[in-house]
């Protein structure tokens, strides 16, 4: 693993996604010669099985789009109504089990799920200095993926010791979020006593990823006293950046507010359109691009996850936040000479944190944006203690601390810091969530676990749309029982 940029692998033990059909139930090796009879006899063995695991959180583009464009802060866009149909259908809260996109969300989570069981399944077989802390990574990235399934279906089916085969088919059944849960923090945990501090490779998870992670599952389960203890020890670890908008350009990356970034390239010239997930370039980037641009800075692509003029305008005064999250095209095209084609659902507005840029792609442009994904920020684990704190009733003054920082960062002076307690500050903290971390794929998830959804979101129906239907497939091959109402 000399460069985790090039985390794209393809290792024999492991199945790509291209002739997977049971997404959930395959035989993760079946069409392969080498089997681990013959694998994981070496370091570099485990090595590449390691990088394996990594491979699924690239492919985790759509889970930030729609973290955006399920909630109130953008619309899906695109070229038609048709366009991308299922992110079309989720924008609108009329999603079905059959939704294209949410079938790949969950084969692409379970695939990482498979890859860390696979590890796991062969862990005993040999010995060598580093091992521990290999597998900290591994089941890091296993609670992660358990982790992103829970928040978009709910109950899931749970399985942690060996990778499902094509024999399990059939034999499937969903456990309770609160046992997958247990799983998560177990995995954390276990993570956490093994993790280094600090890597010397980009992208790699230390104990202070684990523990922001935890932090995390802690408080979507309402333990506040533990999700608070488990931030304490992330805070002052890192630091805010001065310049808000700085860390979201490529000199930004894993830069002192980074906790767990997703990485790409776009060294990649390999592409197939039946894979989209097989570059190793962020395929996401060019959904958020302006159509048909002709100017400097930025490169065209599809205007989809295009932010709303209400939330444009929503901005107070002097918040640097505004013009480094969402791009006014026609205010920028008019000061550049610029032009630009409109899309559907055309607001004026596009992500400009993830927002393809000219220059940073190379091969096949449209898969290949070296864009790396801020999973975890300094700023959010700064927001979610503060959270915690007030939440669980333990201290007010330290949350009010952690939130003020957050806002003189975002004004650039300590003049707009607040000054309030109980519930004005959970409200404070909720609200700054929404402009600290818009756009990143948190918003419509902080909306329903904070229970807002259903008077902040059009379309959402309480008791329905606080998860995503089980794909139809999954019904089909193993009989799971549907979320309510779907």
């Amino acid at each position: 693993m000399n460069n985790f940029k090039n985390i794209f692998v393809y290792s024999l033990l492991i199945l790509s996604l291209n002739n997977c059909t049971d997404h959930v139930d395959y035989e993760a090796i079946e069409n392969y010669a080498i089997t681990a009879e013959v694998y994981f006899q070496q370091e570099s063995d485990y090595e590449a099985a390691l990088v394996g695991t990594y491979d699924p959180l690239q492919w985790m583009f759509f889970n930030i789009q729609i973290g955006a464009i399920a909630s109130d802060l953008s619309l899906c866009g695109g070229e038609s109504a048709s366009d991308y149909l299922g992110l079309q259908e989720i924008n609108s809260m009329t999603h079905y089990p059959e939704n294209d996109v949410l079938s790949n969300v969950w084969r692409w989570l379970y695939e990482g799920v498979n890859r860390a069981n696979y590890m796991e399944e062969n862990k005993s077989n040999i010995q060598f200095d580093g091992k521990e802390s290999m597998y900290g990574e591994v089941y890091f990235l296993r609670a992660y993926y358990y982790f992103q399934l829970i928040k978009f279906f709910g109950d899931v089916p749970l399985f942690t010791d060996v990778r499902l085969t094509a024999g399990d088919s059939g034999s499937l059944s969903r456990s309770a979020a609160s046992l997958v849960y247990e799983q998560i923090e177990l995995d954390l945990q276990n993570a956490i006593s093994v993790l280094p501090a600090s890597q010397s490779e980009q992208g790699r998870v230390n104990k202070f990823t684990a523990y922001a992670l935890l932090g995390k599952v802690l408080l979507y389960q309402e333990k506040f006293a533990e999700s608070a203890q488990a931030f304490d020890q992330v805070i002052g670890v890192y630091s805010l950046v001065s310049d808000y908008g700085s860390q979201f350009l490529r000199f930004g990356e894993n830069g002192p507010e980074s906790i767990f970034e997703i990485q790409y390239t776009n060294q990649s010239n390999w592409y197939d359109w039946n894979c989209i997930q097989c570059s190793e370039g962020n395929y996401g980037i060019i959904m958020n691009g302006p159509r048909g641009w002709s100017g400097p800075e930025y490169a065209q692509g599809w205007s989809f996850n295009v932010p709303t003029e209400e939330f444009f305008n929503s901005f107070a005064e002097g918040d640097t936040r505004r013009d480094a999250t969402i791009l006014d095209i026609q205010s920028f095209a008019d000061q550049t000479g610029s032009s630009y084609t409109e899309g559907y659902d055309h607001t004026g507005y596009f992500n400009n944190k993830y927002i393809p840029r000219a220059g940073e792609s190379g091969g096949q442009i449209e898969l290949n944006y070296l864009t790396n994904y801020r999973i975890i920020r300094y700023a959010d684990v700064l927001l979610m203690a503060a959270e915690a704190l007030n939440r669980g009733q333990i201290d007010d003054a330290t949350a009010l601390q952690y939130l003020n920082q957050v806002r003189a960062r975002a004004f650039g002076s300590s003049d707009n810091n607040l000054n309030v307690s109980g519930s004005a500050l959970t409200d404070a903290i909720w609200l700054e969530r929404k402009y600290e971390l818009a756009l990143e794929g948190h918003r419509f998830f902080d909306l329903v676990r904070t229970g807002q959804a259903s008077s902040t979101i059009a379309g959402f129906i309480s008791g329905k749309h606080e998860v995503f239907p089980i794909p139809q497939q999954e019904i089909d091959i193993s009989g799971l029982e549907q979320n309510p109402s779907y």
